[in-house]
């Protein structure tokens, strides 16, 4: 049983804690973090209807779909010891135990995080972290991936991944926390994990067929779901950074000013800059600019002032747009630019907050005592931060890396798919359904056939591959099948 009781006044909840001291939860916090979950989630499928809508219309379902199972997968793995490993109070420096396993114990008592809200609710409200970032991960897989090995993939990457570094993050045990790093909502854990394991999915998968030709010379096939999966995304990530707080109070709402200056700036930065190439007003380039933005001021949300957002919203749409150029430089297939857009972001965020992090701004929330950064004359907290994100990038990188090549050895359990089906598309061959319904796949293969015809695909096993696609005879895919 729960040892709770309401006030009869004021209705907030009251619990013994277990050194016997009366604990009261303010319902005003408890909602606003609960709030804040269901806000945050919503950025998940956010994120399946921005990347559906960057991909071609073959494959545009899978994203969706692979948001949702996310979701689904990781509510089990956080419910089965995800929460445990990350955030025990008796863990190591850089994992948990199982304390929690199966939440046992997960109820009434003051969180980790905050005594200012039950361990429950914080629970559920990490959750959500942990779902959506290897959902930003898994824009790696994009094109050229089977479905089914992802959904084992989400559950070790989610164990293996995302739960160390965020128990070395946010949990107070902590290496990175017992040193003082400052990270208000995921600079680390989320986007530079999240970035860095999509650079690996990519270099394990190979480039996709026809990369370099006019075959990959493609726009965004729905720029209204790119639109769409950003209004989800900036939306949510009220939650995601001023639920952060664990609290309804001035560092929540200074946390709201922050995301949305930095998101607006860093969106039209990233615009401006395209435009001086195409001379074209580009919704694309606009939502690319407002995401990267909003990755780089998750960091430091809680530790900055206004004047400072519009610093993080310019240099995150200007180095990640520039960064979008490194796939070309290096050579590998990040086809929806993943690492740009958040490993790169998630370091100028982390670097930033560094830089211009301050003691008041965090004392907002009236019991935040920190040294601040640069700005407050803490000049070492730039070698902390530094060294935060180049163990998160090694370390993403090297066990996402483990994790696909086990996996590729085990039968039935490899990701690439082969050249005929990369052409058909993932979503006839792996799911049997569409985006579009009223949309044969043959539509897009028919393109790319004219495109054989007209000498734009000029690559012999393209042509091949198009041509066994079509049959000898002429008939449609639709009508081999």
């Amino acid at each position: 049983m729960v040892n709770v009781t309401y006030d009869s006044a004021s209705g907030s909840m009251q619990v013994n804690g277990t050194d016997g001291t009366l604990v009261v939860y303010n319902n005003g916090d408890t909602a606003w973090v609960l709030a804040s979950t269901a806000l945050v989630w919503i950025m998940i499928p956010g994120v399946g209807y921005f990347y559906s809508g960057l991909m071609r219309r073959k494959n545009a379902l899978s994203m969706i779909y692979l948001s949702m199972i996310t979701i689904a997968v990781v509510s089990f793995q956080w419910f089965f010891w995800g929460f445990s490993l990350t955030f025990s109070e008796t863990g190591s420096a850089f994992i948990g135990d199982l304390k929690y396993f199966g939440l046992k114990g997960v109820l009434e008592q003051p969180s980790i995080g905050s005594t200012r809200i039950p361990s429950l609710v914080f629970c559920v409200y990490q959750l959500m972290f942990a779902a959506i970032t290897p959902m930003l991960a898994l824009g790696g897989f994009a094109d050229r991936a089977h479905l089914g090995p992802i959904i084992i993939f989400i559950f070790l990457w989610s164990t293996l991944v995302y739960d160390p570094i965020a128990c070395w993050t946010w949990n107070s045990n902590g290496w990175s926390f017992v040193a003082g790093s400052y990270d208000f909502a995921g600079g680390t854990p989320v986007h530079i994990s999240s970035g860095t394991a999509a650079l690996a999915i990519s270099l394990y998968l190979g480039k996709r067929k026809g990369y370099g030709t006019d075959a990959l010379a493609y726009k965004p096939h729905n720029v209204s779901y790119v639109v769409l999966g950003t209004v989800f995304l900036w939306f949510g990530w009220f939650g995601f950074n001023g639920g952060s707080a664990l609290s309804a109070n001035l560092r929540a709402a200074q946390a709201c000013i922050v995301t949305n200056l930095a998101a607006s700036v860093g969106g039209l930065t990233w615009m401006f800059w395209d435009y001086r190439i195409e001379r074209k007003w580009s919704a694309v380039g606009f939502c690319s600019g407002a995401i990267a933005g909003l990755v780089a001021i998750t960091p430091g949300s809680g530790f900055v002032g206004s004047p400072a957002a519009v610093l993080f919203g310019f240099m995150a749409g200007t180095i990640c747009n520039f960064a979008t150029q490194l796939k070309f430089i290096f050579s590998y297939d990040d086809s929806l630019d993943v690492f740009a857009s958040h490993a790169i972001g998630g370091i100028v965020g982390n670097i930033l907050t560094a830089l211009f992090a301050q003691a008041s701004v965090a004392h907002f929330d009236g019991f935040t005592d920190i040294p601040g950064g640069w700005l407050d004359h803490h000049y070492i907290q730039l070698a902390w931060h530094l060294a935060d994100s180049a163990a998160g990038f090694a370390y993403s990188f090297a066990m996402t890396t483990i994790i696909l090549w086990v996996m590729h050895f085990i039968p039935g359990l490899r990701f690439r798919v082969s050249e005929k089906t990369e052409s058909i598309g993932i979503d006839e061959v792996n799911m049997g359904e569409y985006a579009y319904d009223y949309v044969g796949p043959e539509l897009e293969h028919h393109r790319d056939l004219s495109q054989v015809e007209m000498g734009k695909i000029s690559s012999t096993p393209q042509r091949d591959s198009l041509k066994q696609l079509r049959g000898s005879d002429g008939m449609s895919i639709q009508e081999e099948m």
